[in-house]
């Protein structure tokens, strides 16, 4: 009767296999001067000349460090923020209170970037924005400021709108992981006197540190996907483009718009590539720590 129970599982490797393998050819793209009308295989072959001209332009530089910066800036602020979110929640005692938290942190993941992103431009108008109004009736400042339009903004812009969306609903899988801890090591810990405090650090967090571990493998492994649909409409201005332009959206401009399909191409397998090794290194590190994705 296994191979019954195993046949059920087809339907999910033919998606697997149609929508994630199969589409795979077009990283030749990559390595030829791609025509749309002579298509992959018609197409001149020009070996690494795309990679080439991506290491040796001017934005290189720029468009990596912005990635890795953003990248890097959600990582270290926004990986610990639903953890500490779940850890705050888990000592509520009064559950409406507690599903009232939850349901409030975690519907700004169910929005589309494109309301989030105008509720952010709205927040930050120089014209009738609240935290302009704010900051004036705190006599904090004289006159308005334009936030998107300031560069020395936007990386704290762009990384608090983030968590703001995501630490919510991150934060589900963490109270899910609590609640399976083992409560009676919660009561032997009072008995011997151990403070709430001492109670997170010696039993909560060790309990829950196979998940922690597993998402900061995950997130380790997309550190160069620093963000498409918030940067595009968050940091469309061109005084904005030497901070807010990431691997993502300078091979969508240069492929999508400058019709640069090739280029593009190369530039989006050299960041499969580095965030495949990413992933792998940071496997390796959690496997001799004792936990690992494979």
């Amino acid at each position: 009767m296994q191979w019954q129970v195993q046949v059920m599982i087809l339907p999910a490797l033919a998606l697997i296999l149609i929508f994630n393998y199969l589409p795979m050819y077009g990283v030749l793209m990559a390595f030829q001067d791609y025509n749309l009308f002579k298509g992959f295989f018609a197409s001149d072959w020009v070996g690494t000349k795309h990679f080439e001209m991506f290491f040796n332009s001017p934005d290189f530089f720029r468009v990596i460090r912005n990635t890795i910066v953003i990248s890097l800036l959600k990582l270290v602020i926004g990986f610990p923020a639903p953890i500490i979110l779940a850890l705050m929640l888990n000592e509520v005692k009064n559950m409406l209170f507690k599903r009232v938290i939850q349901t409030i942190s975690y519907l700004p993941h169910f929005l589309s970037w494109v309301i989030v992103s105008g509720f952010v431009i709205s927040m930050l108008s120089v014209d009738n924005g609240s935290l302009n109004i704010m900051l004036e009736k705190l006599n904090l400042i004289d006159k308005p400021i334009n936030f998107l339009s300031l560069p020395e903004y936007f990386w704290g812009i762009i990384v608090t709108t983030n968590v703001w969306k995501e630490v919510g609903f991150a934060t589900i899988v963490y109270l899910a992981a609590i609640a399976g801890v083992d409560q009676s090591m919660y009561e032997a810990a009072s008995l011997d006197g151990a403070s709430k405090w001492k109670q997170i650090f010696l039993i909560t967090l060790p309990s829950i540190m196979p998940v922690v571990i597993i998402f900061l493998i995950l997130n380790i492994g997309s550190l160069l996907n620093a963000g498409f649909d918030d940067l595009l409409l968050l940091g469309n201005s061109a005084m904005l483009r030497d901070v807010a332009d990431v691997i993502d959206t300078y091979s969508y401009r240069v492929g999508i718009i400058n019709r640069r399909y090739s280029y593009a191409a190369a530039v989006g397998l050299f960041k499969a590539v580095i965030s495949v090794g990413l992933l792998t290194m940071a496997n390796y590190l959690a496997r001799r720590a004792g936990t690992s994705l494979w």
